[in-house]
């Protein structure tokens, strides 16, 4: 019997959609032999082994991008993984091992690209091991809803909003100024990173953390703003506050939030996760073609987005997308993986390095043997005269606790980004959520997350996860009302005075239901979840 879910706005349930066999296949033919082919055309291709595996790396992502693409349900998270794994380590890759360029400096020889190739690989697979593992566990498994699911039913509090909108606003007016003011705001991103070269030790990581203190806080309370549910006995207050709030958050996150003196990455997860967050592109349809529109912008626009990156700004030069692969320093993921394996092969594997990036918090005055950022430790391998390089997670794990590590980490990846893309393809319905707000920001994050390194990112997703479950609060649910004559009156009260049991005309006790049933179930009047002006 096919699966049917909630109609939109109550009413009669409607039949799931199906994923279209033709369309995938479509999809797949794109990703997998056309774009690839438009990648090598013209270039000097020098087979081997390195190559024939990054072609199984390329089959791979491309395949289930293409099977994001075409889903049925919105995969946000499964979309932000494939979607960094298909450009930068499938496609980018392919130009590097095809050719032998390479982005900086470091050689890589033929072998050590198959190691790479290898490592990628390996993580692939188990992540999509675990997604799988993760997929064929109950939607709703009654009385035991879980952790995931209660947490990312929590709802935005309109108090908690307005609180963190003041927060917001205090904060810019203290640290902006000390920043420099609001010109500091438009400088290229060379004279941010120079100025902080040139400052005393410390300062520079105070700095990061101050500029990500002013971040993130505006662009979480932009968001709550937008899509805090009205409250049921009428919003008129809340209503007047937005509109005073909105323009100010607004003006606030083009300063703090803009993509000249900020990463591209962040810049297009706030964007991302505002639109991505709203109801229409919360549809499985309107996901499907916005998710689209994404990868055809990260394919073409991306590697020109770097225009405001330095003072002297030269004329946008197009070029092919093997020479963007191969030259631009942003792509450097796979290599990264590569001077990796070279550092292990010299070094050994670091176990004790691992819990680095969860007490990124404790300074090094307090812990003198810290580990250093793993992308740091990579460019002094290398011998770069510049430090700041990334480290993908597939290197990390690996330089930790080689295969076996690469293997787990990403297995449990797997698993719980299909947890909670699942729940909140349930609760999609309804906004205010946490899995509305948190899970989009989350799922175009890992751009920045599985590029690295975790030393790097780690303040950043904390303040990300923290502030959005801080202006949250967790579903009120009913209690089931007692049956005729009270609980213990017909009941237990009656069984130790020897009496006969309860009449089998009493209902039972209503069955325990997960909280994202409840919300189907729950007799209280829907919220859109929108701002309603």
């Amino acid at each position: 019997m096919p699966d049917r879910e909630p109609a939109r706005g109550g009413g009669p349930p409607r039949r799931a959609e199906r994923r279209s066999l033709p369309v995938l296949c479509l999809w797949t033919v794109v990703l997998v032999l056309l774009l690839p082919a438009l990648v090598l055309y013209g270039q000097e291709v020098r087979p081997g082994a390195a190559l024939a595996l990054q072609c199984v790396v390329v089959a791979h992502t491309g395949t289930a991008l293409a099977r994001v693409l075409t889903d049925p349900r919105v995969r946000v998270v499964a979309f932000g993984f494939w979607l960094f794994c298909y450009v930068w380590l499938g496609l980018a890759a392919l130009a590097m091992v095809a050719t032998e360029t390479y982005p900086w400096g470091f050689a890589v020889d033929p072998g050590t690209a198959f190691g790479a190739a290898a490592v990628v690989e390996a993580g692939l697979l188990a992540y999509s091991a675990g997604a799988a593992l993760a997929g064929r566990r109950p939607d709703a498994t009654p009385g035991a809803p879980g952790v995931l699911e209660p947490l990312l039913a929590r709802r935005v509090t309109p108090l908690r909003v307005l609180l963190l909108c003041g927060l917001a606003l205090l904060l810019a007016a203290v640290l902006v100024p000390a920043q420099g003011g609001l010109a500091v705001f438009f400088q290229s991103r060379q004279a941010v990173n120079e100025a902080a070269a040139q400052s005393v030790p410390g300062a520079a990581a105070d700095q990061a953390l101050a500029a990500w203190s002013l971040s993130v806080p505006a662009f979480w309370a932009l968001v709550a703003l937008l899509y805090v549910p009205r409250a049921r006995g009428g919003d008129r207050t809340l209503r007047g506050l937005r509109w005073i709030l909105l323009p100010v958050l607004l003006a606030l996150n083009a300063v703090v939030n803009n993509p000249v003196s900020q990463p591209r990455f962040w810049a297009g997860t706030v964007l991302l996760t505002i639109l991505f967050g709203t109801s229409l592109l919360r549809r499985p349809r309107a996901f499907r073609i916005g998710a689209v529109a994404v990868t055809v912008a990260v394919l073409t626009v991306f590697p020109y987005g770097d225009y405001f990156r330095h003072d002297k700004r030269r004329p946008v030069e197009v070029v092919s997308l093997a020479e963007q692969f191969t030259s631009n320093g942003d792509y450097d993921a796979f290599q990264q993986i590569a001077t990796g394996l070279d550092h292990v092969r010299e070094n050994g594997h670091s176990p004790g390095d691992a819990p680095g990036p969860p007490l990124f918090f404790v300074p090094r005055a307090v812990w003198p043997d810290k580990p250093e950022d793993s992308g740091v430790l990579l460019a002094r391998h290398a011998g770069y005269s510049f430090e700041n390089l990334s480290a993908p997670l597939w290197i990390e794990t690996y330089m930790w606790a080689g295969f076996p590590g690469v293997v787990a980490f990403f297995a449990l990846l797997g698993a719980v980004s299909r947890r909670i893309d699942g729940i909140r393809d349930r609760l999609r319905e309804h906004g205010g959520t946490l899995a509305a707000l948190a899970v989009p920001a989350f799922g175009f994050y890992q751009l920045i997350l599985l590029r690295g390194s975790l030393m790097f990112v780690m303040g950043p997703l904390s303040l990300l996860i923290a502030v959005p479950l801080l202006v949250t609060a967790g579903a009120r649910r009913r209690r089931p009302a007692p049956p005729p004559g009270g609980e213990f009156a017909g009941g237990r009260a009656g069984a130790s005075a020897g009496s006969a049991p309860p009449a089998a005309h009493e209902p039972p006790a209503p069955p325990r239901v997960p909280v994202s049933a409840a919300w189907h179930t729950a007799p209280s009047p829907p919220s859109t979840g929108e701002a309603r002006t």
